[in-house]
């Protein structure tokens, strides 16, 4: 193994661990922090631990990310790499900046970079400010995320408000001269890097080649498969090598509250998608269960899957935390949607489209799921994946919210129809 990845959520790794393949690298994603990783290393060039840490307390996000940094290393992984999401949404208490600092700490390096860039997704950097295409990212939908708002698009700022260490600017112009002069401008602390293009990103991958630990976005690892390539780390391999989807039934599961996520159903609606919209209200009230969406789920065509979705405009799931509290509201519907997902799997489901971060990480723990199988690739940044330690046949497509296009659902379906 040479690359041990440490990501905040699920989707993300598995969004991280697609790039990696498709880049001719052999990756194993797993979940949660495995007792031992030894088995899995033999057989991959790259190890993606997959956490559920975005969201919770700074200082339980340290622990288990320094869990999964020591499990990693102990596996024999030259090189660590911290993956948030590409909006690099958080709170000014963390969890970015103080899991970043503490992994510096725990493989004894005062420097690295900060690049939560993805071009082909819409998210860039430029003098330091985060861009969702053409919009700073504290005038897009994220400002009103009902778990991290991001309402200042200035990462130095951003960052300098969760860490003690030195925060500073490494800007466009130097990475247009390449990698020697990002590697000349690297100072002790975190450096947000500048990035627009792909190109960019294989330039930086180029100059941080040697870093103990790299921070970034998935995208920020672009440029790492080929310099591993270059030195024989690594031969050459068919992304997706192996992947076979088991035939049955299929069902979508959205817990997503982003703007795409929200388009994403629009478009399902009109091409004909059966939908149940939830309640956040009515699941707590006992109105809604678990039984209720499963025989909703069975009683519709199984030629096109059913989608069920609690997505909502800002305003309605502000109504929600306000009666149920911010965490609980989210809470209650992860749990029945994972819920769901166990029980159609236990009548023979064996296709499931998850949309939502946490809505994929709840029903992934809930389906027993601790290692995945890179796929084809859907969208930018969405592969398909097949879970290899189920107890029957399944795949799986872990969306982030904001990520894909708006025939998302219907395209992730075709793909294996």
């Amino acid at each position: 193994m040479i690359l041990g990845a440490i990501a905040d959520d699920l989707t993300g790794a598995t969004d991280l661990a697609l790039i990696l393949s498709r880049n001719g690298m052999r990756v194993v994603q797993v979940i949660g922090v495995p007792a031992s990783l030894d088995a899995i290393a033999q057989k991959a060039d790259a190890v993606v631990v997959a956490l559920k840490s975005r969201t919770i307390p700074a200082d339980q996000a340290i622990a288990t990310s320094l869990a999964a940094a020591r499990a990693l290393k102990a596996a024999g992984a030259r090189q660590l790499f911290f993956k948030y999401c590409s909006t690099f949404d958080s709170t000014d208490s963390g969890n970015i900046g103080p899991v970043a600092a503490a992994l510096m700490e725990e493989v004894g390096t005062d420097t690295t970079i900060v690049c939560p860039s993805f071009p082909e997704n819409g998210r860039t950097v430029y003098k330091g400010h985060l861009f969702v295409f053409d919009q700073l990212i504290s005038d897009s939908p994220m400002k009103d995320h009902p778990l991290t708002p991001m309402r200042d698009s200035d990462l130095v700022q951003v960052l300098s408000r969760q860490t003690d260490k030195p925060v500073h600017l490494i800007p466009h112009e130097t990475v247009q001269q390449g990698h020697e002069a990002i590697v000349g401008a690297l100072r002790p602390g975190l450096s947000i890097i500048d990035a627009i293009t792909d190109h960019d990103l294989q330039t930086i991958g180029r100059a941080v080649a040697d870093l103990p630990l790299i921070t970034g976005g998935s995208a920020a690892a672009m440029g790492l498969p080929k310099v591993y390539r270059e030195r024989g780390l690594v031969g050459a391999l068919s992304p997706g090598a192996g992947f076979t989807a088991p035939h049955g039934r299929g069902v979508i599961l959205a817990g997503s509250c982003s703007a795409m996520t929200r388009r994403q159903i629009i478009a399902a609606k009109k091409a004909g998608v059966s939908t149940l919209h939830l309640d956040a209200l009515k699941i707590a009230s006992g109105e809604t269960t678990r039984e209720t969406v499963v025989d909703f789920v069975e009683a519709q065509s199984a030629a096109t899957p059913p989608l069920v979705y609690s997505s909502a405009d800002p305003a309605v799931v502000a109504q929600a935390q306000a009666e149920l509290g911010q965490m609980r509201a989210g809470e209650i519907v992860e749990d029945l949607l994972a819920g769901v997902a166990t029980r159609l799997a236990a009548q023979g489901f064996t296709r499931i489209i998850s949309a939502g971060g946490e809505t994929s990480g709840a029903v992934v723990a809930a389906l027993g799921i601790s290692a995945l199988q890179i796929g084809p690739e859907i969208d930018p940044g969405v592969p398909w994946v097949a879970a290899l330690d189920s107890e029957r046949p399944l795949c799986l497509a872990l969306k982030s919210g904001n990520f894909g296009s708006e025939d998302f659902f219907i395209k992730a379906w075709g793909m294996l129809a």
